[in-house]
């Protein structure tokens, strides 16, 4: 198998393990306010077009999910101080509670499934998943 082919792998399962997640976690929020919540811990407050192009959705899509994380208090928005027209998005502390929350349910639905690895399986991944983190830390500043 390529290395090309090994990348295609990683990023298929990982869009698996994600439907995967949603259905065991019974969390009923849209993938889109997960993603955007994270985007929005680990870049810090951003204009919402930036927002909507980061987490892949149009503005229009990004404008009415940020109003529901507002309205559910887990997202501020705020004039951009250098245009008055744009929208600034910042996560709350409800915000990153919520996520911290997902995540400890993503990853509580998750784990029996690997149960049933092996210390050497267990490195592998814990290499792999070192590996992505490090390689994906940056991205995000291209697509701006």
């Amino acid at each position: 198998m390529s290395r090309s082919e090994d990348i295609e792998r990683i990023v298929v399962a990982a869009q698996v393990l994600t439907r995967i997640a949603a259905v065991e976690t019974r969390n009923e929020a849209p993938a889109a306010q997960w993603r955007t919540l994270n985007i929005l811990r680990a870049e810090g407050p951003l204009r919402l077009g930036t927002l909507a192009s980061l987490s892949r959705i149009t503005q229009p899509g990004m404008t009415r999910l940020v109003a529901q994380l507002a309205d559910a208090g887990l997202v501020t928005r705020a004039s951009d101080p250098d245009d008055s027209r744009a929208t600034v998005v910042e996560v709350t502390a409800d915000g990153l509670r919520a996520l911290d929350a997902w995540l400890v349910q993503l990853r509580d639905a998750l784990e029996p499934m690997f149960d049933d690895l092996d210390d050497d399986d267990w490195a592998a991944l814990s290499r792999v998943a070192a590996i992505l983190s490090e390689r994906t830390s940056t991205r995000t500043e291209v697509a701006r």
